[in-house]
Parts: structure tokens; C-alpha cells; sequence
């Protein structure tokens, strides 16, 4: 028997087929259009979603699928699709996470900010989906709010494989929503009334490794039920096997996602983390700090698309090891501003100690570094606000395939840094929580049996060496963020 997994991110979606081992046997993946109406905007067309779902999963061979037992979803946070619900028409395109088409609403919410952040554990931006919605709401064309649904891409999905059954979430995706307070675990309706967005609308919120409804819309999978159900970042976490407090991963991607959990109790950042909901060994509510850097592989992109001077990311450890050091080179990648814990959203990239020495490979050299710097910082401010010292770091995505990078942020940080074997943690924690649930896999224990570390790295580095290099790199960041 198999568990499938739907693993459908911003860019594309992914379906994977699982065995008892957590090895992956069959996989496909399918890219869809990003549209971007004007600067700042992104959008997605959820029928374009719907269809790279069905595609990937028809390219899956037959063999495996008429063996598929559960099916788990992970998903892009935040983005946010309404629809109405007699004619599964969206009344918009999604409004994609990476949107800031809401941010002059969201600085008029300011005098909220503390109201919001207290009972969702996050700060008013338009990142999350609440202001969506409402600019949903308050822009599109539709009949009466009794006829509409609101989902995350989660929500979308299961409804459309249910062929309508089923209009529901599970909490890590709710309590991405700005309007889900994480104490009560439940829709808030004080915020909902702010936003004027109807309560009605709102999907069910249930636990990450439950029953979401049996999946009807494709034949060849057709009586499958969906038991597992989490946002990309903590599905990662759970496919890490990050269940307990004080356990701590990243993923290298695009940008970087830091994710620590804390247990029962949650902590309340005053330096810019983002307090949300994880999953605990049994698929139920645990809370977790989030810090988020938004340029991490991305930087690689620009050297190898806008200067030319890589052609590809797997050149740019051997380039980066061709020489001693940085020489003195510091790259501060704020090309979108700066994230946790500096949220300086007007900061701008910034190259500084350039000198008639630094060569492209120096250059390069620096940009692996700010990958491991930037994920420092985060470190270091979950460190300092939870009292948590941060032995091991688990880590997943493409970046780390890069050894010169895992052993430079083993160094810098000071901790052990652990490559699992299997680097589809997103995926994989999806078709945990489904497998949990039908016991496919018996409970925690057994799925940490199946966790293979690829490589680790320890730090190596001396004191004054590391000191120096956090030096420069602060003094980096200052020049970068002055007004």
C-alpha cells in the first residue's frame, strides 16, 4: 500500500507517491502561470491549480495508485480564493501570499495592530489572507455573500476533490489567516467584523491528521479519503519530525523559512518573529516561532539571470571554495527589504568592502554566505526570545545540496546542521499526517525510524574568525538599512 501526497507550492504542484519506508516510488510535477496585473501584485487562476492537480496525478503510474490508502495536501499559505459555491466558479483570481496590494489597508489597520497580534500571533500586513479577502469582497463580481466560500489552497483542493462535500481546513493553514485566533482555535468574529468579511464564509478548521473528506473528482483515485492536511512550512516541520519543543528546521528555497517549535505554550515574539500553529507527534495543535528571509536561493537566480557570472547554482560551491575568504566582501540581498527579524521593508540589496582584489568568486562566495548570515540572525533572535539553545538545525530544499553553504551556517551558528537524506520534507509530512491517521504508519516513534540523515556538519570554525565575519556582516546590514 501508498500514500499519496499534493504538494502544491507557488510556482507549481507536485503529486508524490509514498511507501511504507517514506521513499518516495512515483513522482510528477506541473508549473502553472503567475500573472502580475501591476507592480507589487500576483496572482494565481485556481482553475489552473485545480488542472496541474489533476494532470500531475494522471501522470502517476496505475500500479501505485490503485494502492493508494490515504492522500494528504500541502499547500502555498496565505494565498486566498473565494468562490461561489453552486457553480465552483472563483469570483477572482487567487491572491497569491507574495501580493502587496493591500498594504495602504493594512498601515490604516495600524491602531489595530496589538488587537490583531494578540489573538493571532501575527502583525497586520498584507501578507496574510485577511485583507484578501476583503479586497475580494469589496472587488469582485458576485451575487450575495450567501453564495461564496473562502479558502486557503488547501481548502480549495478539497473541496474541488470532493466534488463540493467538503469545505474545510486544517489549524497551521487557519492560523495563517489573520482572522483565526490560535488561543481559542477558533474564526474570531471581533476581527471578521473589522474586516467585514461574513463568518459564514469561513471553511471548518480540524486537526492536521484528520478526515477531510473522501476524494470523488478523479476516477483513478476515486474512494481515497484525504487524512492529512498542513501549509508547506509546518509540514515541513512535521516531515522533519520536529514534534517536540525546541525542535528547529529551515528551508533553503527561494527564500528561507525558520520554524522552531515551542511546544504547548506559545511565545510572544517583541523582535519580529511570527508566533503561529505547528502539529504535535499526533497530528494535533502545537505552537512554533516563524522567521522568514525573503531572499535565500533567489540570490543565485539573480547572479546566474541579471550578471551572468554563474550558470548554474551547482557551480557556485566550487567557485565559492577557489578562494580563501570573502575577502572582505558582504552581500546584503534586500532586494525585496529586509524580513525577520529587521522588517525593513525599504531597504534595498547593498555590496560593500569591494576592492580592486574581489573577484566573481568572491562575489559569490558572499552571496552564499548572506544565505547563512540572514538565517544567523533568525537563529539567534528565536534563541534570545525563547531561552532555547538551538543544538541541531534540520534543513531541507534545494540550497542545501551545497556543502560549502550547510557548513559555513553550521559555523556561523554555531550548531550542527542535519541533511536528511530525503529533502521532500514538505511533501513527506503531508503523507505523514495521512498515513497517522489510517495507520498506514503506527505513531511518531515509527516515523522517526524512518528519518535518514544524508550528512551533518559541525561547527569548525574558530572564535575570532566567526566574530570577525559577524562584524562585517552587521556592519553591512547597517550601511544597508541607513535612511
Amino acid at each position: 500500500m501508498y500514500i499519496l501526497a499534493i504538494d502544491q507550492g507557488t510556482t507549481g504542484t507536485r503529486a508524490i507517491i509514498f511507501d511504507k519506508k517514506g521513499e518516495s516510488v512515483a513522482s510528477a510535477y506541473q508549473e502553472f502561470t503567475q500573472i502580475y496585473p501591476q507592480p507589487g501584485w500576483v496572482e494565481h487562476d485556481p482553475m489552473e491549480i485545480w488542472d496541474t492537480v489533476v494532470t500531475t496525478i494522471g501522470k502517476l503510474p496505475a500500479k501505485y495508485k490503485k494502492k493508494i490508502s490515504a492522500a494528504g495536501i500541502t499547500n502555498q499559505r496565505e494565498t486566498t480564493v473565494v468562490w461561489n459555491k453552486h457553480t465552483g466558479q472563483p469570483v477572482h483570481n487567487a491572491i497569491v501570499w507574495q501580493c502587496r496590494r493591500t498594504s495602504d489597508y493594512c498601515q490604516q489597520l495600524q491602531s489595530r495592530q496589538a488587537f490583531i497580534r494578540s489573538k493571532t500571533g501575527l502583525p497586520v500586513d498584507a501578507y496574510f489572507s485577511g485583507t484578501k479577502i476583503k479586497w475580494l469582497l469589496e472587488n469582485s463580481d458576485y451575487g450575495s455573500t450567501d453564495d461564496l466560500l473562502f479558502g486557503t489552497i488547501d481548502t480549495w483542493l478539497i473541496w474541488k476533490l470532493t466534488n463540493g462535500q467538503i469545505h474545510a481546513t486544517d489549524f497551521t493553514n487557519a492560523s495563517r489567516t489573520m482572522i483565526y485566533n490560535i488561543h481559542e482555535k477558533k474564526w474570531d468574529k471581533e476581527i471578521c467584523k473589522v474586516l467585514d468579511i461574513p463568518i459564514e464564509l469561513l471553511p471548518e478548521v480540524k486537526k492536521s491528521s484528520e478526515y477531510f473528506g473522501t476524494i470523488t473528482a478523479l476516477e483513478s483515485i476515486e474512494n481515497i479519503p484525504i487524512l492529512g492536511v498542513a501549509g508547506d512550512q509546518q509540514a515541513a516541520l512535521f516531515g522533519q519530525c520536529c514534534f517536540e519543543k525546541g525542535e528547529i528546521k529551515n528551508t533553503y528555497g527561494t527564500g528561507c523559512f525558520i520554524m522552531l517549535n515551542t511546544g504547548p505554550v506559545p511565545v510572544a515574539s517583541e523582535k519580529g518573529l511570527i508566533t503561529t500553529l505547528a502539529i504535535d507527534q499526533n497530528g494535533g495543535p502545537a505552537f512554533a516561532l516563524e522567521g522568514a528571509v525573503f531572499i535565500g536561493g533567489a540570490v543565485i537566480q539573480w547572479l546566474r539571470d541579471e550578471l551572468g557570472i554563474v550558470r548554474n547554482a551547482a557551480e557556485t560551491e566550487k567557485m565559492a571554495r577557489t578562494v580563501m575568504d570573502n575577502n572582505g566582501v558582504y552581500f546584503v540581498p534586500a532586494f525585496v527589504g529586509l524580513g525577520t527579524p529587521h522588517w525593513d521593508p525599504n531597504a534595498r540589496g547593498t555590496i560593500t568592502g569591494l576592492t580592486r582584489g574581489a573577484s566573481k568568486n568572491h562575489l559569490v562566495r558572499a552571496a552564499l554566505e548572506s544565505i547563512a548570515f540572514q538565517t544567523n540572525d533568525v537563529l539567534e533572535t528565536m534563541e534570545t526570545e525563547t531561552g532555547i539553545a538551538i543544538q541541531s538545525l534540520f534543513v531541507d530544499g534545494g540550497a542545501t545540496g551545497n556543502n560549502f553553504l550547510m557548513q559555513f551556517q553550521s559555523d556561523i551558528s554555531q550548531c550542527r546542521v542535519c541533511r536528511p537524506r530525503n529533502l521532500e520534507s514538505t511533501a513527506l509530512g503531508a503523507a505523514f499526517l495521512a498515513g497517522l491517521k489510517n495507520g498506514f504508519w503506527k505513531n511518531a516513534d515509527e516515523l522517526k525510524t524512518l528519518k535518514e540523515i544524508d550528512k551533518e556538519f559541525s561547527p569548525v570554525m574558530k572564535d575570532d574568525t566567526r566574530e570577525k565575519l559577524l562584524r562585517g556582516w552587521k556592519m553591512a546590514l547597517r550601511q544597508t538599512m541607513v535612511k
